[in-house]
């Protein structure tokens, strides 16, 4: 026997094709790998990707609460319009209310207006009432049977200036009272008697308490035509007329009666005033 026959020869085995080759192929795709990865590397390098997001699609139950989410704002909508009309409706009452509160102060006010002349106008009335009986008190003590004096007096025939006067008034009866009138559709007192006595050339005050203090006082017991009659007195009369004889008077009495002819036993006189 040869000295080296139990000694292990140092070479390695040799192996088998098969294994080489699986080596190979695996080899072989490892390097396919990194060739495709190093191409699509080299590709995204050159290019980058976008990426697309999708948006998830809606359900049921989303589209259900977008609906209702609409009827909501929708019917809030509906709600401030309503509220809105509201407020116009409640302003225009108001200003309505406001319109109508004036309204009605303003015809109280002429009411109230129209009360305080009927009562200055009455308080008129019953001063005249009352000047009326001391008058005939008075005409008795002083005059005695001055009843037939006056008739005798009041039937004279009035002449030249005091039948223009008369003339004048008497055409004037039936027109209208109006205070501060003077002609020629209304009077009142005491603008009928100065627009009368104008007729003539005479120029007498505006009011009556002017009037009545115009001229020379004369009795009633001893009137003559043409003679200014006044009630309160001289100086503060109230009223005045034209005495026209025949124991009548023509004045402008009041709103209700305009312009008339009455007997002195009408409404008596307080005294009288001769201009003529």
């Amino acid at each position: 026997m040869s000295h080296t026959a139990h000694i292990r020869s140092h070479r390695k085995p040799r192996r088998s094709a098969s294994t080489l080759a699986v080596r190979a192929g695996v080899a072989g795709g490892v390097l396919g790998t990194l060739a495709v990865a190093g191409a699509s590397g080299s590709a995204n390098a050159a290019e980058p990707v976008t990426q697309t997001l999708e948006l998830p699609t809606l359900t049921a139950d989303l589209a259900a609460q977008a609906a209702q989410t609409a009827d909501a704002t929708e019917q809030a909508a509906a709600n401030y319009q309503l509220q809105a009309e509201r407020d116009a409706a409640a302003a225009k009452a108001a200003k309505q209310a406001k319109a109508d509160l004036a309204e009605a102060k303003k015809k109280a006010a002429q009411a109230k207006k129209r009360a305080e002349e009927a009562a200055r106008k009455e308080a008129a009335r019953a001063s005249r009432t009352a000047e009326r009986t001391t008058l005939s008190t008075t005409a008795g003590t002083e005059a005695g049977t001055s009843t037939s004096t006056s008739t005798s007096t009041s039937t004279s025939t009035a002449t030249g200036s005091a039948a223009a006067v008369i003339s004048f008034v008497k055409a004037q009866v039936g027109k209208a009272y109006v205070s501060g009138a003077t002609g020629p559709s209304a009077y009142d007192c005491s603008g009928l008697v100065q627009t009368a006595f104008k007729q003539v050339g005479i120029s007498l005050p505006r009011v009556s308490q002017d009037q009545s203090t115009a001229g020379t006082q004369v009795s009633l017991s001893n009137l003559q035509p043409g003679d200014i009659l006044y009630w309160g007195s001289a100086g503060s009369a109230y009223h005045v007329a034209v005495y026209v004889g025949d124991g009548m008077f023509v004045g402008a009495q009041n709103p209700s009666t305009g312009v008339v002819e009455r007997p002195l036993s009408y409404d008596p006189p307080t005294g009288a005033v001769r201009v003529l």
